[in-house]
C-alpha cells in the first residue's frame, strides 16, 4: 500500500474504505472484507453513527490496533473547545480506543466560526496530549482555512473535500498544497453525482474515463482513484460489497499517462455535489451525538 507523509511526520495508507450512509451491520461486514483485502485505512465519523461497529471490525481482526489508521470526524454539535474534547471521548470509546490516529472536524460551521476555533483548539490540545496521531479539517474553503490558521498554531494535515472528475475544486487544492495540508477525497469515484438527476451522467459512464480503464483493463472506478493517488491525493472510496471493495484497492500496479490525467482533469464541471459549506448551520444539521 503507498503512503503519504502527513505535514507532521504521520504516514497515512493513500487510500482507505469510507463508510458514509453505511448502516451499522453492514459496515462491520465491510469493514471486516476490507482489512481482509488489505485496507489499513478505515475513515468514518461521529455523524454516521457507526464508528462502533468500524471498532469492533478491527479488534475482531487478526491486525494489530497500530497495524490500522482510524479515521474520524467530529460533528459540528460537539463545536466548542468543551464539548469537543468530549466529542473525542465518546468516539474513542465507540471505537474501543485509546488513541485515534487522525481527528478532524466534520465542517466549517462558517456562521459560527468561533465554535469552529473553539473546537479545533480542542483538536490541538488532544494532539499535544498524544490523544491523536495527526488533526485536520473537512469541507473547508479557502476563506476558511485562511481564518483558521490565523487563529490556530497547527496546520492541519487534511482537508477532507468533494473531489472527483467532475468537481475538483482545484484552488482549494493549490491553497491545501501551499501549506503543506494533504487533500483528501470523499466521493472520489463521484458516487455523489449519480443521486443528483438532470446535473450530468454518471462518471462511471463517462466516455473518456471509460475509454482509458479500457486502455488499461481496469475499471472507470480504479481509473478514477488512479488519477487521485498519481495527483497526491488520498482517496476514502466506499462501497458495501466485498467485490467493490477488493476492486477499489487494486489501482497500484497501473499507472496513467500525462496526456490521461490532463483528460480527466478536463472534465471538471464545477457543479457541486454535496451541500454547500456555507449552508451548514446548527439549525438546519445539528443532531445530538449519542454518548458511547
Amino acid at each position: 500500500m503507498q503512503t503519504i507523509t502527513l505535514n507532521n511526520g504521520v504516514e497515512i495508507p493513500a487510500l482507505g474504505l469510507g463508510v458514509f450512509q453505511t448502516p451499522p451491520d453492514e459496515t462491520r461486514s465491510a469493514v471486516t472484507a476490507a482489512l481482509e483485502t488489505g485496507y489499513r485505512h478505515i475513515d468514518t465519523a461521529a455523524a454516521y453513527g457507526n464508528e462502533r461497529e468500524v471498532g469492533e471490525a478491527v479488534k475482531a481482526s487478526s491486525l494489530d490496533r497500530s497495524e490500522v489508521f482510524l479515521e474520524t470526524k467530529i460533528w459540528i454539535s460537539d463545536y466548542g473547545y468543551d464539548q469537543t474534547l468530549h466529542g473525542f471521548e465518546k468516539s474513542a470509546a465507540k471505537l474501543g480506543v485509546d488513541q485515534i490516529d487522525l481527528l478532524i472536524l466534520h465542517q466549517a460551521l462558517p456562521s459560527e466560526f468561533e465554535k469552529t476555533i473553539g473546537a479545533y483548539k480542542a483538536l490541538e490540545k488532544l494532539l499535544a496530549d498524544g490523544r491523536v496521531r495527526a488533526i485536520g479539517v473537512s469541507n473547508f474553503m479557502v476563506d476558511h482555512l485562511t481564518q483558521l490558521l490565523e487563529r490556530t498554531d497547527v496546520v492541519p494535515a487534511v482537508n477532507q473535500i468533494e473531489v472527483h472528475p467532475y468537481f475538483q475544486q482545484r484552488e482549494v487544492q493549490a491553497f491545501g498544497a501551499e501549506h503543506g495540508i494533504v487533500t483528501q477525497a470523499w466521493s472520489p469515484i463521484g458516487g455523489i453525482t449519480f443521486y443528483r438527476d438532470g446535473e450530468h451522467t454518471s462518471t462511471l459512464e463517462d466516455p473518456t474515463i471509460v475509454g482509458i480503464a479500457e486502455a488499461h483493463g481496469k475499471s472507470p472506478a480504479q481509473v478514477m482513484l488512479r488519477w487521485a493517488i498519481q495527483q497526491g491525493r488520498s482517496v476514502i472510496p466506499k462501497s458495501t460489497k466485498a467485490h467493490r471493495i477488493a476492486e477499489n484497492i487494486d489501482v497500484f500496479d497501473f499507472e496513467l499517462t500525462g496526456d490521461q490525467l490532463a483528460a480527466i482533469d478536463g472534465l471538471d464541471t464545477g457543479k457541486r455535489g454535496g451541500p454547500e459549506p456555507e449552508a451548514i448551520t446548527l439549525e438546519a444539521f445539528g443532531r445530538d451525538i449519542p454518548e458511547a
